[in-house]
């Protein structure tokens, strides 16, 4: 097929578009995405003249207009009939106005026929996924290097251990003395690849995530969306770019229709405004108070907060601004969430890279279960839920998490039949091993003072709440 000057080659070549997607994929999707939740999608603002979030610069650049492609699918995220509820549609858990995530305080969404049906996992913000690498299990990479270097890397040896790079350093001085370190330092590490799991590596294949899933958009098959889309009237449009046989050929029309929603994604660019303070911080154009500053500090210090370790947060080396994410997967043991209503079935667990969504030969390597990939923290003060399973839903309680799980676990987890805490009690005791109790600020001990005290988890609180889009100084 042609591709209409409306696509430039650009948009035919980035990693995370293929224009082909295949009827038979769509169907094998069915399944392999039943249990994700919407937070694995992505979702913008109404109208192309308009951004939903204004750069904060004295002089922000001009909005582009968006392509006819990024048009529909920017009408396509805002299509609540191709819901079997008739109810909701991408932007129904991804709102604009609180960066693309739901607006509520829920632990997970609901859906289905009726919008009665809960989600399984938290729904993430959908800013900032255009960087994302595919997902590989392979030697460890400078996570702010291009992600041409981590695609392909899947069909590497499988892991051994999910570990994360900044980590490589200390794993180097525990192992034995004959051990090298130029060993450690080709760990084989998960990265990559969109939603919790990692389990796609396009946008159309997240796209037609909650499409499929019976606890969102609901459609039993891609033939029923396929149907839906034939009763659209800009089906007309998206001849225009696709050509005529988007009228009879269904496979490419639900390939082009996921091909939109990507454009959409990536044209539009309060996905990406790059407006928080943080930004301008880095570019020198403002200073970060005093508590601010101090929070930052205490985020990059390796012996305290540590966060930087895993939510990068210097420019690449090719001088992009960072995205606080290394994209790699960390099993953390947050506490399980009794909010969640398939948690009160004490065998089901949700095991991130293990399933139950994803079910590829990484799903069976019993060192990748209870690992979810870490999040970008960019509009993370702006959030309602935290963790994959929603189960905090404020800053405070997180970070008091983090610093205070093997301290004091009495205070996160509830108490076994025997009167034991019950430590851990959302991953079974057989991958509890692949829980992080090396790394700062989880390196502490029952009666060990914690890795930062009260006053400066609000520091970095205050710190967090630099990486919000929308930031004008006064």
């Amino acid at each position: 097929m042609s591709v209409p000057p409306d696509h430039p080659a650009s948009h035919r070549t980035h990693p995370h578009f293929t224009r082909t997607v295949y009827y038979g994929t769509a169907l094998c999707l069915a399944a392999a995405l039943v249990l994700c939740s919407c937070h694995e999608r992505h979702s913008h603002p109404a109208a192309a003249s308009a951004s939903a979030v204004t750069t904060a610069t004295s002089a922000p650049p001009v909005p582009q207009p968006l392509s006819l492609m990024a048009q529909i699918g920017q009408k396509l995220f805002y299509e609540k009939s191709l819901s079997v509820s008739g109810q909701m549609s991408c932007a129904s858990c991804h709102e604009p106005s609180h960066a693309f995530a739901p607006a509520n305080d829920l632990a997970v969404q609901y859906g289905g026929p009726d919008l009665k049906l809960q989600g399984a996992r938290a729904v993430p913000h959908l800013t900032y996924m255009l960087r994302t690498p595919n997902f590989s299990i392979g030697p460890d990479q400078d996570s702010n290097e291009s992600q041409a270097t981590m695609n392909g890397a899947a069909t590497a040896a499988v892991p051994t251990a999910a570990i994360n790079p900044h980590k490589l350093a200390r794993i180097a001085s525990n192992v034995a003395k004959a051990a090298s370190a130029q060993t450690s330092a080709t760990a084989m590490v998960p990265q990559g690849g969109f939603f919790w799991d990692g389990r796609v590596d396009t946008l159309q294949g997240q796209a037609i995530g909650p499409l499929l899933n019976p606890l969102e958009m609901g459609n039993a098959s891609a033939q029923v969306i396929i149907a839906k889309l034939k009763k659209l009237p800009y089906l007309a449009d998206l001849k225009q770019l696709a050509g005529p046989n988007v009228l009879t050929d269904d496979r490419l029309l639900l390939s082009e229709s996921l091909f939109a929603i990507a454009r959409y994604e990536s044209e539009e660019p309060a996905f990406a405004p790059y407006s928080s303070k943080y930004d301008q911080y880095l570019q020198g154009k403002v200073q970060l108070s005093d508590a601010e500053m101090r929070g930052l500090k205490l985020f990059d210090d390796p012996q305290k907060g540590n966060c930087a370790s895993c939510h990068l947060d210097k420019k690449s080396k090719d001088g992009q601004m960072p995205l606080f994410t290394d994209y790699q997967f960390e099993a953390l043991g947050v506490p399980r969430n009794p909010e969640i209503k398939a948690n009160a079935n004490p065998h089901y667990y949700d095991l991130g890279i293990c399933g139950p969504a994803r079910t590829d030969a990484y799903s069976k390597q019993a060192s990748n279960c209870g690992l979810f990939k870490t999040p970008s923290l960019r509009n993370v003060a702006t959030r309602h839920a935290f963790f994959h399973n929603g189960v905090y839903h404020n800053l405070n309680d997180v970070l008091h998490f983090y610093v205070e799980r093997d301290i004091h676990p009495e205070k996160f987890y509830p108490k076994k039949a025997n009167g034991e805490i019950d430590k851990f009690n959302d991953l079974p005791a057989r991958y509890q091993q692949n829980i992080d109790v090396v790394d700062a600020p989880f390196d502490r001990k029952p009666g060990s003072n914690p890795a930062l005290n009260d006053t400066e988890i609000q520091d970095v609180i205050a710190f967090l709440n630099t990486l919000s889009d929308g930031y004008h100084p006064q």
